[in-house]
């Protein structure tokens, strides 16, 4: 789906009725609001917390990033950084 909105005199945007109802938005319903390269996004904090827990289960349970970082963090102690 696709839609044009105009930005107000105050900054202001109003997201049409079909998009509100296609993404099940109600009235008062907080959103994120992010920027990612020249465009912005409009999230639900709830589909935001999602899509980073969705990020962590690529990671394999057998790695465990804090050993990585411990390990990067005495490498550089130990070049002298």
């Amino acid at each position: 789906m696709n839609a044009t909105v105009t930005l107000g005199q105050q900054g202001r945007l109003v997201i049409p009725a079909e998009v509100r109802t296609a993404l099940g938005l109600s009235p008062g319903e907080q959103l994120h609001l992010r920027i990612v390269g020249h465009s912005l996004v409009l999230e639900r904090p709830q589909d935001a917390v999602a899509e980073l827990r969705g990020l962590a289960t690529r990671v394999p349970r057998t790695r465990s990033l804090v050993d990585e970082l411990l390990q990067e963090r005495r490498l550089a102690a130990a070049a002298g950084e």
